[in-house]
């Protein structure tokens, strides 16, 4: 059998590691924050009716500018964020990767670099090999924050085309405050994305960085219905930025890249939105939980505004990791030293993790 180093491959991409979080069948998953909440069966039901109309011209090529979709986010991010948002201001993919490597393959590529702040989300330098963007890094402050000044000279040391802000911040759910945004922005002639994947979990009182997009043309803020609407399955990212960017992954996108089922779903569960995020409260719920009863055991947290906590005091996370897999709970080595990463899932399973730790402590 041909191993992959006899194939011709990119040279940039030998030794590289594709994305890895394990897919495993156990009782209680909280490795990959999902919202583990079930969609309720009012939205499932309008979801179904959608799609199957989508059907009837499944023959046919879809919406090539997802025209419905677009309203419906618009309309979806104008009434959350009290901003208002036109159609022409969103885009949207499959799933919020496929937005940032449309974004990355119009203002990166070979000879261009993206600045992250590690750690952050694993597929931010994965996506930035695959489009042959130089992947540069700079620390973060204590706690894991980012301050204007962090930002400011990390920016000016390396000159980047984009720049990567994930807030919160995956794996740390820490957020990334206004100022060091702005700071950011004002410091570069690039493009500056905001990836808020998990805003929706955050207290009411977190700023999202959509306020700031006013004159600010080179501002990205990409979001995804996989978490708080529990559309991990269905694939549906999108992006808020101004009008010319929107242009500009035009020029990009593959030829009618969502299906008209994908299309249809969407919508569909969009106008069910106020359904789909009343599962945040019990999440946050879940999370606040998860803050309170892991320092309670010994673990200290980092405190976390999206639905996940990281939490340290781990002597051997290998060792615990397979012990919670034994008891059926699955979680996060995210590489962060005497560490692990846990989903606030529903009540139940936040309780079934819970037991299983104080069982490994015995």
């Amino acid at each position: 059998m041909t191993s992959l180093d006899q194939l011709p491959l990119r040279d940039d991409l030998r030794g590289k590691k594709p994305y890895g979080a394990p897919m495993l069948d156990v009782p209680v998953t909280l490795n990959v924050n999902e919202n583990t909440h079930p969609v309720p069966s009012a939205v499932r039901e309008s979801i179904v009716a959608a799609v199957g109309d989508a059907l009837e011209s499944i023959n046919r090529y879809p919406d090539r500018e997802f025209t419905a979709l677009r309203e419906a986010l618009a309309g979806f991010v104008s009434t959350q964020s009290a901003v208002s948002v036109h159609s022409d201001q969103v885009w949207a993919a499959n799933g919020s990767n496929e937005v940032l490597q449309h974004v990355l393959q119009a203002f990166g590529g070979p000879g261009r670099s993206v600045l992250g702040f590690p750690p952050t989300y694993s597929m931010h330098p994965i996506i930035a090999e695959a489009t042959g963007t130089k992947w540069v890094t700079a620390e973060r402050d204590a706690e894991f924050a980012i301050s204007p000044e962090t930002a400011v000279a990390a920016i000016e040391h390396h000159n980047p085309n984009v720049v990567f802000f994930c807030a919160p911040n995956n794996p740390t759910g820490t957020g990334v405050s206004l100022e060091t945004i702005e700071a950011a922005y004002d410091a570069t002639d690039g493009i500056v994305l905001v990836d808020e994947a998990y805003i929706e979990f955050a207290p009411d009182a977190y700023p999202s960085a959509i306020s700031l997009l006013a004159r600010r043309e080179r501002l990205l803020i990409s979001r995804t219905m996989s978490k708080a609407f529990a559309f991990a399955g269905a694939r549906v990212g999108y992006l808020v930025a101004d009008p010319a960017v929107i242009d500009a992954l035009r020029l990009v996108r593959l030829p009618y890249h969502l299906s008209a089922l994908t299309q249809a779903a969407a919508v569909a569960a969009l106008g069910h939105s106020d359904i789909m995020l009343a599962m945040v409260d019990d999440i946050r719920a879940q999370r606040d939980r998860l803050l309170h009863e892991l320092p309670a055991r010994g673990y200290p947290v980092t405190q976390s505004v999206a639905n996940f906590v990281l939490f340290s005091g781990v002597t051997n996370p290998q060792e615990t990791f397979q012990g919670l897999l034994d008891h059926g709970v699955l979680v996060r080595d995210v590489g962060i030293a005497n560490s692990l990463r846990v989903t606030a899932g529903t009540e139940a399973e936040t309780t079934a993790f819970l037991e299983a730790l104080d069982r490994l402590a015995q």
